[in-house]
């Protein structure tokens, strides 16, 4: 078994909710298998779905001037920020095709652990807090824990959507627009602000530090390709407790609809290297 990832950049959240949906289906009909999207947003606000509105602290017009967008969603959890600077991690996963098969609470404590990995190869030493999902510094002295990744996941029918999101280089200050998961008493970092005094590490190296953490705690192999169409190239992984093999498609099956915005970003970004 082998998990598929895809670095996609920087794309809107419309666009990756377009595209989580796609993948989903297409993993429900067993026409591809695990994928694990790594990728950048713009501003954004997303509420989960326990989540209270008065978190927000800016009001309708500073969001609008700031151009922070804001979304509902299905996720669990309450309101967080999403912005340039932070990777963001969107597992596909099918839960029963793991041996043994996966409840949520061992996939969020899985998640957790892939993070904590990632954050200790610059350093930085992390934990879990019991009753509070995410990952956190250690706290010392008169320095309480600080926050540095945020978890929010759905699953439905066995499969994940939604994810984390791992400040590594984000303007902290962009999280005094809410009270970030509807914890007032604690603040939130980045790897930026606590690798000091080692070399920053770029995004991209955080990208393949965490993608290499996901083939460590989920025992699987991580295959990069090199776009969306690549998906569809080869047959879903297979296991000991996979799920049994599907019928092959047939035409009206869900094709793997690639959000029109994401094809432009990929010509631009070709054009930029022709």
């Amino acid at each position: 078994m082998l998990i598929s990832l895809l670095q996609l950049g920087r794309i809107d959240y419309a666009t990756s909710l377009e595209l989580q949906r796609s993948l989903i289906e297409l993993r429900h009909q067993q026409r591809i298998g695990n994928v694990l999207l790594l990728l950048e947003h713009p501003p954004v606000l997303t509420l989960g779905r326990n989540s209270d509105r008065r978190n927000i602290l800016a009001g309708e017009e500073l969001l609008a001037r700031r151009g922070v967008a804001v979304h509902e969603i299905n996720r669990g959890g309450d309101v967080t920020y999403h912005g340039p600077g932070q990777l963001v991690g969107y597992p596909i996963f099918h839960l029963r095709s793991f041996s043994p098969r996966l409840g949520a609470v061992d996939y969020v404590r899985r998640l957790e652990e892939v993070l904590i990995r990632a954050c200790a190869e610059y350093g930085i030493l992390t934990q879990r807090i019991k009753g509070r999902t995410g990952v956190w510094t250690v706290a010392g002295g008169s320095i309480a824990e600080k926050k540095i990744a945020a978890i929010g996941v759905h699953i439905s029918r066995g499969i994940t959507s939604h994810g984390f999101a791992l400040n590594v280089t984000t303007d902290l200050r962009d999280f005094d627009l809410i009270v970030p998961c509807g914890i007032a008493d604690r603040a939130v970092t980045s790897l930026e602000a606590e690798v000091h005094p080692r070399p920053m590490p770029s995004w991209n190296e955080v990208s393949n530090s965490v993608a290499r953490q996901f083939g460590h705690v989920f025992e699987q192999q991580v295959l990069a390709l090199a776009s969306l169409e690549d998906l569809l190239g080869g047959s879903p992984a297979k296991g000991h407790g996979a799920p049994p093999p599907a019928p092959p498609p047939v035409a009206e099956d869900t094709p793997l609809r690639i959000p029109k915005e994401l094809k432009k970003l990929h010509r631009e970004e070709e054009s930029l290297w022709a």
